[in-house]
């Protein structure tokens, strides 16, 4: 119940601070009316020396009716006991008619006990209630005590501590209200803070060009909030600045990478050529050779591949509109699966299909090489007899999700939140010569990303899954240029 907003614990702080007040306020104006009227009411026994007590050694005994003491000009509810060598001789109680009546024996027996020095005690008799008491010593060697109710005193205070919490009450919601418009005036420019702040969290700095919104309203340097909104401005100049700079640095890099790219497109496809060249020369050739005219074309075939990829991970970056047709999944998944099972025959593979087509809204060559992709991942990380599974299906009526699980080793926990970037494998330790490029799967997030999808994996000893869930229908234009890794440079040329 505590409260979560500065706001509210500035009001609720502050109408505590307030209660607190109003508490002790009340407390000490109920105690200073109380001892004022108690000092009033003991002036008030030292003043009578005794008289009504005293009048009480004269009475004539009589009937249980008879009137006790001289009780003229006396108050309803004064109490007078004589005592005599310390025995009780007389005791009465003036009542509401006006006369003296006998009081109970156990409240003569209490105010008996009342010491013999001129000072007021306050008692509380069991039957005639809260009561303040003074003995004096008589003129006859007795000792006579008087005694006057509290309760009058006390319903005054109580009055009192009533009226004090109504006017309290009052006060509470008065200052609640205007403590909150005050509150809330005050915060104003903090606020403004807090909104710039939730507009920057909105925007997608991961990537791209970045355009920070307006800078918070200058306040008074002096003040908290004019610090924080100072403290906040240059923040967001230092952002803007290492944002611009990293933008810059992104298309340089894109900017080389394209460039290299298409540099690199003619003298492979020479090298390539050449070597065809060669193999078709109908002279005798060494078995060396030949062998390394076909590790020369192997590895400009690599190279190549490797170069699509990064041309096509170039253009998706630079925010490349794919292709936009009815695409069917599940015919892209069985043409796929079918060509891992004749290059991969070593491991196991399964589909779990729909008994209907599963169509999307999509670019097919690139959720072809999606699924290619993930299924050459597959291969290359796991020994041969893993079972491979894929899956298709509709989780619901907006999107269609793809599923590749494996049963092979996994993935180490500690590569698994960077399995996704680009030149990232598995196994740290292979040779470049041994393993992939590791920009499969950066193409994989890519292209999904490019669809409005998204992709995952969920990796444990025993069981990989990676699952990509498309969009059924999301808008994107059509690349002006086509790209892709099912067609050799050499057909390019």
């Amino acid at each position: 119940m505590r409260p979560r907003t500065l706001r509210a614990r500035l009001v609720a702080g502050m109408l505590v601070l307030l209660a607190l007040a109003c508490a002790a306020v009340g407390v000490a104006c109920s105690l200073m009316l109380e001892r004022f009227l108690v000092d009033g009411l003991d002036q008030q026994l030292s003043m009578s020396v005794g008289r009504f007590a005293e009048s009480l050694e004269h009475h004539k005994d009589g009937d249980e009716n008879e009137e006790y003491g001289d009780s003229r000009g006396q108050a309803p509810g004064t109490l007078g006991v004589r005592l005599v060598a310390g025995e009780v001789m007389q005791s009465a109680v003036v009542g509401s008619a006006g006369a003296g009546v006998r009081p109970p024996d156990r409240d003569v027996a209490l105010v008996a006990a009342v010491p013999q020095d001129r000072r007021g005690y306050t008692l509380v008799l069991p039957s005639l209630g809260p009561y303040r008491i003074m003995a004096i010593a008589g003129r006859d060697g007795d000792v006579l005590l008087t005694g006057l109710p509290l309760q009058g005193i006390r319903s005054t205070v109580r009055r009192l501590q009533l009226a004090e919490v109504a006017v309290f009450a009052v006060v509470m919601v008065v200052t609640g209200i205007a403590g909150t418009v005050w509150v809330r005036l005050s915060l104003r420019p903090l606020e403004r803070v807090a909104a710039t702040a939730r507009r920057v969290a909105r925007l997608p700095l991961a990537d791209g060009e970045v355009a920070l919104p307006d800078r918070v309203p200058d306040e008074d340097p002096r003040s908290e909030v004019g610090q924080v909104g100072e403290a906040f401005n240059r923040m967001l100049g230092h952002v803007g600045d290492a944002l611009a700079s990293r933008h810059a640095s992104e298309q340089r890099m894109r900017t080389f990478a394209a460039d290299a790219g298409h540099e690199l497109r003619t003298p492979l496809a020479t090298v390539r050529a050449h070597v065809e060249l060669a193999r078709r020369d109908p002279g005798e050739t060494s078995a060396d050779v030949r062998h390394a005219l076909g590790r020369i074309e192997a590895e400009s075939a690599r190279m190549g591949k490797l170069v699509d990829d990064l041309l096509l991970l170039t253009r998706l970056d630079a925010g490349r509109p794919l292709a936009r047709e009815e695409t069917d999944l599940t015919r892209l998944v069985i043409d796929a699966t079918g060509d891992a099972r004749v290059s991969a025959p070593g491991h196991r593979w399964r589909l779990e299909l729909p008994e209907e087509p599963v169509t999307m809204a999509g670019d097919a060559d690139r959720v072809y090489q999606v699924v290619v992709n993930l299924l050459g991942n597959a291969v290359a990380h796991t020994p041969p007899g893993t079972t491979v599974t894929v899956a298709v299906r509709e989780p619901g009526p907006g999107g269609v999700e793809l599923t590749v699980a494996d049963d092979g080793p996994g993935i180490p926990p500690e590569v698994q939140g960077e399995i996704f970037e680009r030149f990232v494998r598995a196994d740290r330790a292979r040779s470049r010569a041994s393993g992939g490029s590791g920009l499969g799967l950066a193409i994989v997030r890519a292209v999904v990303a490019a669809h409005g999808g998204t992709v995952d994996v969920d990796s444990s000893p025993g069981r990989t899954v990676f699952r990509v869930l498309f969009p059924r229908d999301e808008p994107f234009r059509a690349l002006d240029v086509p790209v892709g890794n099912k067609t050799s440079v050499a057909k390019d040329e």
